[in-house]
């Protein structure tokens, strides 16, 4: 395979010639402790994730305390209804001073750490810690101020399309892109929680890739790995999933997690999907030269004697695949054979008195 200019993150090529590269999204499930939140990590980098994100804002930087009118979440079908957005951020935020640790221990295990920031203040902290690249949400992919300061540290942006339209699309790579972004990624996602198979649309990730010319990938909401191993079929290089040590410890998005043991399996099964593209094949592999014998061939089934007259009772086509192809077989019959034949002897084209016409 071969795609476009690649991607390199902390060292680690993004593109169609590398296999899927693996974000396990933290998000609140640390459930406000520093010592969940590194196990965590540590369950992460076991399962094989290749990087390890996070996300740096505070209550006041997302939005008002208030617990009124369209700051009260009140939608039956939310996981969230019932409380205000101001507390359901402050119960999932990261809290700024776990950052270095988490993103130290990650290191530590050879995973990629960043964050998604929301605002000014969260890219200049995080920036302040060096991260090597960004994410940007779904419900931010508008703001186009945040693009734009994101995109002016040169780092690589990955940016979560979920609910934007084309044109809005457009106009927020069209911002990274003149703003300084030169690496960018960008994730097919569904903002529902969980997302369902049925509203994935994963068609959508090679339509990204033409249209915006860059890498493109999933951040995906649904339960399984059915989902995201499909995308990569469909040229998704990057795949984003939230992860939780236990959907039964509860969280703010436990409900749609992975829990360890899927993490793995989808990190061995992104990679066997990516292994199984290849590129456009016919004939034999290199693997299945040795299984060609196994085909049908033409067999001489009785005990001929020189001058026999080939009958569909003397010959077959049957395995092993060492005789004539059985595409010969109307050809052969009706021809005599030069010699004593026993059963079982593959049918070759010297072994018959004369040729067929053709």
């Amino acid at each position: 395979m071969t795609s476009r200019p690649n991607i390199v993150i902390a060292g680690r090529a993004i593109d169609l010639d590398h296999s899927p590269f693996i974000i396990a999204e933290m998000s609140g499930n640390h459930n406000q402790s520093l010592e969940r939140a590194l196990e965590i990590v540590e369950a992460a980098a076991k399962a094989g994730a290749h990087a390890l994100k996070i996300q740096t804002y505070t209550p006041d930087t997302m939005t008002l305390d208030l617990d009124e009118r369209e700051f009260h979440i009140s939608d039956p079908n939310s996981l969230w209804t019932g409380t205000s957005l101001y507390k359901l951020y402050g119960q999932a935020y990261t809290p700024w001073e776990w950052h270095k640790s988490i993103f130290e221990r990650a290191r530590k295990h050879g995973m990629i750490a960043f964050s998604t920031p929301f605002d000014d203040t969260s890219v200049d902290f995080l920036e302040g810690l060096n991260v090597p690249c960004y994410k940007i949400a779904s419900f931010e992919n508008t703001d186009i101020p945040l693009i734009r300061r994101v995109a002016a540290t040169g780092k690589p942006i990955i940016i979560s399309t979920g609910m934007a339209t084309e044109a809005e699309l457009d106009d927020t790579v069209t911002a990274a892109r003149l703003a300084g972004c030169k690496d960018l990624i960008l994730l097919k996602c569904t903002s529902t929680y969980p997302a369902t198979a049925e509203n994935t649309n994963i068609l959508t990730i090679p339509h990204l890739r033409d249209r915006f010319k860059c890498e493109v990938g999933l951040s995906d909401h649904t339960m399984g790995v059915g989902v995201s191993v499909a995308s990569v079929a469909l040229g998704a290089t990057v795949i984003e999933k939230h992860f939780t040590l236990s959907r039964a410890d509860g969280g703010v998005d436990s409900t749609f997690s992975m829990e360890p043991a899927e993490m793995a399996r989808l990190v061995v099964e992104t990679k066997r999907a990516w292994q199984s593209l290849g590129e456009v094949s016919y004939g034999p592999t290199q693997a299945e030269k040795a299984s060609i014998i196994f085909r049908r061939s033409l067999y001489i089934v009785k005990d001929l004697k020189a001058g026999d007259v080939l009958t569909q009772e003397g010959v077959r086509a049957i395995r092993p695949g060492l005789g004539l192809s059985p595409k010969h077989l109307d050809d052969v019959l009706g021809l005599k054979v030069k010699t004593d034949i026993p059963r079982g002897t593959a049918l070759a084209w010297d072994l018959l008195e004369r040729f067929p016409s053709s």
